[in-house]
């Protein structure tokens, strides 16, 4: 394998580790806000999908350059959604699959699209 495509292999493996882990730092503060406060069961859902794509995002913009960041991207978002339920459920203790599982892949990986996209165009400083 050419240097550069193990450091695209790399780059996007790093994207995806350190979304997860932001993503369960977010899950921690977020169950304590739920702890603290009332809020609806019915917001559960919505706002957990909003910060895992946050935290894709944010681990798309840190670590992928070069070219094709929408393909890096996109292949990032696949693999923290792999990860992110394989440590869900660990935690949950429930691994089942439902249709959600699958739109959650095609919106990752379309917010990882977008945020590789940006990343590779984006000046840095």
């Amino acid at each position: 394998m050419e240097n550069s495509q193990k450091n695209s292999v790399f780059s996007v493996i790093k994207s995806a580790v350190s979304a997860l882990a932001l993503s369960l730092v977010f899950a921690i503060i977020f169950a304590f806000v739920l702890r603290v406060t009332s809020l609806p069961y019915k917001a559960v859902y919505p706002i957990n999908q909003v910060l895992k794509g946050v935290a894709l995002c944010v681990g798309v913009l840190l670590y992928i350059r070069g070219e094709k960041g929408w393909l890096k991207g996109g292949i990032c978002g696949i693999l923290f959604t792999a990860l992110s339920y394989l440590a869900f459920s660990s935690i949950g203790g429930n691994f089942a699959l439902s249709w959600l599982f699958f739109v959650e892949l095609l919106l990752t990986a379309f917010i990882g699209a977008v945020s590789g996209s940006l990343a590779v165009n984006m000046r840095r400083a």
